[in-house]
């Protein structure tokens, strides 16, 4: 009789840590939905400042040469009609001019909402206005080719351009899953982007000093082509330190400068 007791009593343990393995990966695949009205950013990981990445170009099948450029990205404060924001200016620069772009972008510091955002290739500008209720191009911009342009929105979206700052701002930690509702205006792409903490890495910087980061993945298809990306945000000063993308048979990298590097918006002028 005990024997049989015993053998129920185990029979019943190792049913109950069944059920428990089975359940774990779905606790720890539980996805996070970051949406403005939620407000789950950190802002305060956000820190103003000048940002510069080399970003170099892999095509597999021509192992003498990469195409490079330099990406700078600069975070500042402001005010507007006695709102606070931040505003993100990019350029792109490369050994050809017709490659370079630049773009500015406005958010309430507060949440992160987006209120405004341009993009100019060449002499082509589009510029829009964003709010709670609609994403609309912008009547004050000289030439702009998105004057028409307007979208009325359920849910106010992240703006894409800005995901790299949206990512330092995220409550990264082992396990999580995020479904970011971004929106590119230039590109018209509205939707909801998952990305994984597939797990840590340490990163050799200047000196050689580690760096602990996490790894940040997402995949999806655009125009009938699957792409990879990773990103390694710094666990510490929750700094973007890297990216690594993977699309139509060739690798882009993007990798942080150090602070070292010279401003060269400033010694153009701009």
């Amino acid at each position: 009789m005990k024997t049989e007791l015993i053998v129920e009593k185990i029979i019943a343990i190792t049913v109950t840590l069944l059920l428990l393995a089975a359940h774990c990966p779905r606790v720890m695949a539980q996805t996070d939905t970051i949406r403005l009205k939620d407000k789950r950013l950190i802002i305060a990981n956000l820190k103003p400042g000048l940002r510069q990445y080399l970003v170099y170009f892999q095509n597999l099948k021509d192992d003498r040469r990469l195409r490079m450029s330099i990406w700078l990205r600069d975070v500042e404060t402001g005010n507007r009609n006695g709102e606070e924001l931040f505003t993100v200016t990019q350029h792109w620069y490369a050994a050809d001019s017709a490659s370079y772009r630049s773009t500015f972008s406005a958010n309430r510091a507060a949440d992160f909402m987006p209120v405004y955002h341009s993009e100019t290739i060449g002499a082509k500008t589009k510029a829009f206005n964003w709010s709670a209720t609609k994403i609309a191009g912008s009547d004050t911009v000289k030439n702009n080719l998105a004057k028409d342009f307007l979208l009325n929105v359920k849910e106010p979206y992240f703006n894409w351009n800005l995901d790299i700052e949206t990512f330092e701002m995220l409550p990264l930690a082992a396990g999580k899953t995020f479904a970011i509702n971004f929106y590119d205006a230039v590109s018209n792409t509205p939707e909801y982007a998952v990305y994984k903490v597939t797990g840590s890495e340490e990163l050799a910087t200047l000196d050689n000093e580690k760096v602990d980061c996490w790894k940040l993945f997402t995949e999806a298809n655009y125009k009938g082509q699957h792409y990879t990306q990773t990103f390694w945000i710094s666990k510490n000063s929750h700094e973007f330190l890297r990216e690594e993308d993977f699309f139509n048979g060739g690798y882009r990298y993007k990798i942080k400068l150090a602070g070292a590097a010279p401003d060269v918006v400033k010694r153009f002028g701009k």
